[in-house]
């Protein structure tokens, strides 16, 4: 108990630290109901996800299929007037299944779109009610409660139905003109298919971890319009430390051509009790690119140098390597991945809101001969897998309506292709994601 005080203060001093005695700003004293939003968002997903070669499924059948709806209600108040100013976010979230046929869904299909009662059958409905109280000292917000993090160490996932969410404290301090620094200590999580909000920790690759906590801090800062830098790190404790550096950049060459580009770099080693193994693994991207009037064309490296996965947390965002994409992370053992991306912004052709995106990206030489117990992967005949290949493809069309009693509605299609020596599955999948928000207040 001791040690997670002194982590929390130390957290909480260093963002306190930076935050210079001044008055509140002008455009913060807007009040608690005056600063208040609440927005619902309506969204309507279909995703089909077939095991090409025919593996053992949930379903029996080799694919799993789900179609649902999810509402998701935000409100969000504005901060009580004085020095200290005080107020809460809440939400509420729905989900409800549409359709599931019969034998299309079932647990360990790996899509978690919805839960599963005791028979293997997707629940009709679920919900999620949480929320958090918050304040606001100058330049800095504390939250306690059910937040969203966003950091590159720790990053809330919203690639399914529902929303993923974190349960503890955080903090935001933006003193500095081009510089956020974040922290925050977390005892649970929300998975997006479950209404539990204190769930235990999970991984992507080692599953369900015994940690009583994930702290975070660090910051990203913009030197200017073209360059920004991030650092950050992180400890889920008695499992791993985690460091993070990444820069971008976006360089004009004229009116309507651009370079682009940045590196994404990751330390991860044990820690503590060492619930998931030994390891201590190095893992990069780096990613150059050109933007040319409505197009960009984009060309990303990436290398895990080290002798197991790189791992994060379970269903998040908290991987910010260029490769890891839709299905795949390109992030085994000793992996080294290229990935080539085109992207097509129809406005340059008189269809604002229209945009077309494909990538197709190759792995090799995966190799988990000196990986530990958790990562091991081994071949049939009980030895470790070596010279693994594997490559993926997506293709995504997205309209986003730009005028009327619709505006802001949006209707997306994923397809992706990914094909994998042993270590993998051979996968096709298709996402079908339609999105209403509506903003009531």
């Amino acid at each position: 108990m001791l040690n997670r005080t002194h982590l929390s203060l130390a957290i909480f001093s260093a963002i306190f630290s930076v935050t210079p005695l001044m008055a509140v700003a002008e455009d913060q004293a807007e009040g608690f109901l005056e600063g208040s939003s609440l927005n619902i968002l309506n969204r309507n997903f279909y995703m089909n996800r077939d095991f090409r070669k025919g593996q053992s499924s949930p379903t029996g059948n080799g694919y799993t299929e789900v179609w649902a709806h999810g509402i998701i209600g935000k409100y969000e108040s504005g901060f009580t007037l004085g020095t200290v100013g005080f107020g809460i976010d809440a939400f509420a979230m729905l989900g409800l299944k549409l359709d599931t046929g019969d034998s299309r869904y079932g647990p360990g299909g790996t899509v978690n779109m919805l839960p599963v009662n005791s028979d293997g059958e997707a629940e009709d409905n679920y919900s999620k009610v949480g929320g958090a109280v918050k304040a606001r000292l100058f330049d800095t917000i504390i939250k306690a409660g059910d937040v969203f993090p966003m950091t590159p160490v720790v990053h809330y996932g919203d690639a399914r139905l529902l929303p993923e969410s974190f349960r503890g404290v955080t903090a935001v301090n933006n003193s500095f003109d081009g510089l956020t620094i974040q922290g925050g200590r977390l005892h649970a999580m929300s998975q997006p298919q479950v209404s539990t909000m204190r769930d235990e920790f999970a991984t992507f690759y080692a599953g369900s971890v015994a940690s009583p906590w994930v702290a975070y801090l660090g910051g990203d800062y913009s030197l200017n319009d073209n360059l920004s830098l991030s650092l950050y790190s992180s400890q889920l404790k008695d499992a791993w430390n985690q460091h993070y550096a990444g820069t971008t950049f976006v360089y004009p060459l004229t009116d309507s051509v651009s370079l682009f580009g940045g590196l994404n770099y990751y330390k991860a080693v044990d820690q503590g009790k060492k619930l998931l193994g030994e390891f201590d693994n190095d893992i990069y991207s780096g990613k150059v690119g050109v933007q040319f009037g409505a197009h960009s064309v984009a060309l990303s490296h990436q290398r895990n140098t080290g002798d197991d996965d790189f791992d994060y947390l379970r269903q998040s965002n908290s991987i910010f390597l260029d490769n890891s994409i839709q299905y795949s992370d390109f992030n085994s053992p000793k992996e080294r991945s290229w990935m080539l991306r085109y992207d097509l912004n129809m406005a340059g052709y008189g269809i604002p809101g229209l945009t077309f995106m494909t990538r197709y990206a190759l792995g090799t030489d995966a190799d988990y001969s000196d990986a530990n117990n958790i990562y091991m992967r081994r071949g049939a005949d009980g030895n470790p897998l070596t010279d693994q290949k594997r490559w993926e493809r997506n293709i995504e069309a997205k309209y986003v309506v730009q005028t009327g009693s619709l505006k802001e509605m949006s209707f997306l299609v994923r397809q992706m292709t990914t094909r994998a020596t042993d270590y993998e599955s051979d996968l096709d999948e298709v996402r079908l994601i339609v999105e209403y928000p509506l903003n009531v207040l």
